[in-house]
């Protein structure tokens, strides 16, 4: 018998299962604020050991975060997913304190091939970053067994 559950459901359950073991976003302190169908949003507070010499945010910090966005979004339907690619451009510094946030969007899934949109903004909704992201499923899910049955 085949159980169908909706999508925010199963978005929430794959987002659960990856924050488990995603051990990099946890030590950056970053937070999984939101998860639905190809929409991701994560947010991260900049710490003193997250900026540079001219202290500013570590650009690599804010990639990460983005990134990890990119990632909950792109894996949000029970296929597993990794970056095949991904580019981005810094609009404006980020500072120790200033709490940002990423917010990734499908913009095209195909068969194996996807296409994310991610935005970084700081706490007054600055753009800070805008990402790209190309991602590649692999085959298998992200949810072990049969955990999107709820069994």
């Amino acid at each position: 018998m085949t159980i169908q559950i909706d999508t925010q459901t199963l978005a929430q359950r794959c987002a659960h299962s990856l924050w488990v073991d995603d051990k990099s976003s946890r030590a950056l302190g970053m937070s999984v604020d939101s998860v639905t169908e190809g929409h991701a949003v994560l947010s991260m507070t900049v710490r003193e050991d997250m900026v540079n010499g001219l202290n500013i945010c570590h650009g690599g910090m804010i990639f990460m975060l983005a990134d990890s966005a990119f990632a909950y979004a792109c894996n949000s339907q029970n296929q597993a997913a990794v970056a095949a690619g991904a580019v981005i451009d810094f609009l404006a510094p980020a500072f120790q304190d200033d709490v940002l946030t990423a917010t990734a969007t499908m913009i095209h899934q195909g068969g194996r091939a996807g296409i994310y949109s991610v935005t970084v903004a700081n706490h007054n909704g600055e753009p800070v970053a805008l990402f790209k992201g190309n991602s590649a499923r692999i085959k298998r899910s992200v949810l072990p067994n049969n955990d999107f049955l709820g069994e």
